[in-house]
């Protein structure tokens, strides 16, 4: 190993333990091999309306010759808003060659959020997009299947529960073995489910874990068999990966599984897969399925 590359390393090894201090759970580590971190960031503790993840790839080079490579995911950041916040990273880089620089781009995004929450910008729109979007629509079908996408996965399913069902036990979840390819990982988890309000139950207890809660997307899909009226409740959530959630539905239909809920996370490594992403979905949810 060269010397650039030793005191690079040793420089990764100072800035990742004090960004882990400084920021605490807001920091993740989504895979220490691949050096890719997460770091939520918002424009108040307290109350935050602005929100925005920041997720960090350190190439070998990172600082002395090399940028990290980095991904901004919010639901309402797109356009005018994502080149100018953009521009503003790139422009401190430039700035601070050869220099440890993550601190500098998490306060600037802060700050970024805190003029938005003063300024007289509506709240942050809730719908998210996915960041790949393929040329041909031949899978618009599966969209049918979908609820519409809303701020929060769980709040879909509020409107099935009833006072009956607040108690019921928390299902046991299984998790795949993970799938990765060109820096983008993904994972199935699974879980046993008989009316809504355990899928709801599974869901709150995914999310209380940081590294999936990180995820770029969390898309999953249920189908939980009602015997007195001899059919089906279903549902699916795409999570910003548009039209995932119809095609794990479908897989399930055609694998003709009931009383299962399946949630697939992918976390985004910077490069787009096209649609082998879809392939690697399904792959995740058909072996965890299977085991």
């Amino acid at each position: 190993m060269a010397a650039s590359d030793t005191e690079a390393a040793q420089q990764q090894i100072d800035e990742i333990e004090a960004l882990s201090s400084i920021y605490g759970e807001d920091w993740c580590v989504v895979d220490e091999d691949e050096k890719i971190y997460c770091i939520k960031i918002s424009d108040s503790l307290d109350q935050p309306k602005w929100t925005l993840c920041l997720q960090v790839i350190l190439p070998p080079g990172y600082p002395i010759i090399e940028p990290p490579i980095y991904q901004l995911n919010a639901p309402w950041l797109r356009g005018q808003d994502y080149t100018e916040l953009a521009n503003s990273l790139e422009e401190i880089y430039v700035q601070n060659l050869g220099e440890s620089i993550l601190y500098l781009w998490v306060e600037k995004i802060r700050e970024v959020l805190i003029e938005k929450a003063q300024s007289s910008d509506p709240d942050p729109d809730i719908k998210k997009t996915s960041e790949e979007v393929d040329d041909d629509d031949e899978d618009d079908g599966f969209l049918l299947d979908c609820q519409p996408v809303q701020e929060n996965p769980i709040k879909m399913l509020n409107y099935v529960m009833s006072e009956s069902q607040e108690d019921e036990e928390l299902p046991p979840i299984h998790h795949g073995n993970p799938i990765t390819d060109r820096r983008s990982t993904f994972q199935a988890h699974l879980a046993p489910v008989v009316t809504p309000r355990q899928v709801k139950r599974v869901l709150e207890k995914l999310y209380e874990n940081k590294k999936i809660a990180s995820a770029t997307h969390n898309i999953y899909a249920y189908r939980i068999y009602c015997e007195d009226k001899q059919t089906f409740l279903q549902d699916c959530e795409d999570d910003g990966e548009t039209a995932a959630g119809g095609r794990l539905l479908h897989l399930m239909q055609i694998l003709n599984v009931h009383n299962v809920l399946v949630v697939v996370s992918r976390w985004y490594g910077g490069i787009l897969l096209g649609p082998d992403r879809f392939k690697h979905i399904n792959n995740c949810a058909r072996n965890v399925l299977v085991e």
